[in-house]
Order: C-alpha cells, then sequence, then structure tokens
C-alpha cells in the first residue's frame, strides 16, 4: 500500500469542500498517522487524548465537532464507543 496515497485521496476529495477546515485537515491526518503506526488496520481503535494530541487539538468539543462531521460528510466513519475503557472505531474508506 503506498502510504500517501490516503491523505492524497483526502486532499482531492476536499479541494472544493468548503465545509473542511484546517482542524479537520490536522484530525484526518493524525487518524491517517495513527492508523500507518497500527499496520493500516481498519478500522481503527482511538481514544480522543491520543488524537487531539497528534493533531495539536486542545478542546475535546472542537475534536468530537470535527470527527461527527468528518463523518456525517463521508470522509470516515466514526462509531463511538461511550466507554472509557474501549476506544472509538474509525472505519476509513476502501
Amino acid at each position: 500500500m503506498e502510504t500517501l496515497k490516503p491523505l492524497s485521496d483526502f486532499f482531492s476529495a476536499i479541494e472544493k469542500d468548503y465545509r473542511i477546515s484546517t482542524t479537520h485537515i490536522a484530525i484526518y491526518a493524525a487518524l491517517l498517522g495513527y492508523r500507518a503506526d497500527k499496520g493500516f488496520i481498519n478500522p481503527i481503535q482511538v481514544y480522543r487524548h491520543e488524537i487531539t494530541r497528534i493533531a495539536k487539538i486542545s478542546s475535546p468539543y472542537t475534536y468530537h465537532k470535527c470527527i461527527h462531521e468528518l463523518s456525517a460528510y463521508g470522509y470516515l466513519k466514526y462509531e463511538p464507543s461511550f466507554k472509557k475503557t474501549k476506544g472509538s472505531k474509525i472505519y476509513f474508506p476502501e
């Protein structure tokens, strides 16, 4: 798998999508980096604090708002776990 292809595909997809901000991009890139570290598995199981640290986002509200929007816009599928001991699932389009 070409490691930059998912990010390249994302940038192509958002080129004319006015809804996507730099925060969305930071979160998506952080998720892709996290996924690469886990061997490109799909889905990945993540905790908010891991991704916000990588994406340099300090607000939990901003993270949740952007991750829900990325899911609603079809860039990924987000399944929250609602449990502190179990990470949320993020599915990437194949």
